[in-house]
């Protein structure tokens, strides 16, 4: 399966493509009905030699969208298109059955907003279908939010809580909210095996992830290719991931003096899940170590184990499996879309 694009990865293209000196279109889905490829929010980002990046379908009506924002780049004036998936079209990109899409089609060359919204996410951009008027928002400055109406400031602050675009109605206008936000990501520690079937897993899954483990012999490019790693200890190496409410970290070594110090960290840290292996026996002296150093129950709660959600998995890449279903259940179910 194909990684999609982060939207960090969308906003860089179209800033390298200007700077080429090429014009660029974003195509936006702003409503979806029925049974849709792509959610709401997704893009697919344009240049005047019709390359692009993202997908707003999964490849059905790609092509009419790439034409419709050629015509923009062209003409200089902005669309909505509407389609119709067929129930043909949509077993092609892997779905039971056909549904509406809608889609802005807009010119982007204004490469100081594109470089605002990377250095600003979460960052949000208030459209009026109506106007085509914009209103651009980063998260630290909703305290400036008092020009809008009631409905629409309540409405972006949930969108930047669930980080979930919408499509609404404010004062008899059609508004569109999109959401950018940083990446996933996603703290492993232990160059286990669980850990080779998880990272690749995780990272179609759209999570960056960062392997941790100062066991040279463990950690190595020939066991763990393409991944980001990092071999120092896992306290210091935790301080410098620096986890936040887009983060998960996951234990693996089953080793407490590797596994402990990282939950240390990740514990003070704001991550939406951390967990960790082992059995419920090893867990509750895990708990008896940590609440000696001072944690409280509250605090230990947190920790998810053992890890994974409970599938009956046996061999390491089920255990996978089941951690990353229980990683993106709770981000999910106890969070909310974050």
């Amino acid at each position: 399966m194909a990684v999609q694009p982060d939207e960090k990865s969308l906003l860089e293209q179209a800033v390298n493509w200007i700077n080429e000196g090429k014009k660029v279109a974003f195509a936006t889905v702003i409503g979806t009905w029925g049974s849709s490829p792509r959610p709401v929010g997704s893009q697919l980002v344009i240049n005047d030699q019709g390359a692009f990046v993202g997908s707003v379908s999964g490849g059905c009506i790609e092509g009419a969208v790439i034409g419709e924002a050629l015509n923009t780049i062209s003409d200089g004036e902005n669309r909505i298109l509407s389609f119709g998936v067929t129930n043909d079209e949509a077993w092609e990109v892997g779905l039971a059955c056909g549904g509406d899409i809608r889609i802005l089609v807009e010119n982007s060359d204004n490469i100081k907003i594109l470089q605002r919204i990377m250095d600003e996410m979460p960052f949000a951009i208030i459209t009026n279908l109506n106007t085509k008027n914009k209103i651009y928002y980063s998260e630290n400055n909703l305290n400036s939010i008092d020009d809008l109406s009631d409905n629409l400031s309540n409405h972006l602050k949930m969108a930047f809580k669930s980080n979930i675009p919408r499509l609404i109605m404010d004062n008899e206008e059609e508004i569109f909210i999109q959401v950018y936000n940083k990446p996933l990501r996603c703290a492993i520690i232990g160059a286990v095996h669980i850990s080779q079937a998880l990272i690749p897993m995780a990272k179609v899954a759209g999570f960056d992830v960062l392997l941790i483990d100062p066991r040279g012999s463990f950690a190595t490019e020939e066991r763990f290719p393409n991944v980001d790693i990092n071999d120092g200890w896992p306290d210091d190496a935790m301080l410098k991931f620096n986890a936040d409410n887009r983060s998960a970290v996951v234990t693996l070594t089953h080793d407490p003096k590797l596994d402990d110090p990282a939950l240390e960290i990740a514990l003070k840290s704001k991550a939406f899940y951390i967990g960790s292996l082992g059995s419920r026996r090893t867990h509750a002296a895990r708990i008896e170590r940590l609440t000696d150093k001072g944690y409280s129950k509250e605090e230990l709660s947190r920790i998810n184990a053992p890890v994974g959600l409970d599938i009956g998995a046996k061999s390491p890449s089920e255990i996978a499996v089941s951690i990353l279903a229980e990683i993106i259940s709770v981000k999910y179910t106890e969070h909310g879309a974050i």
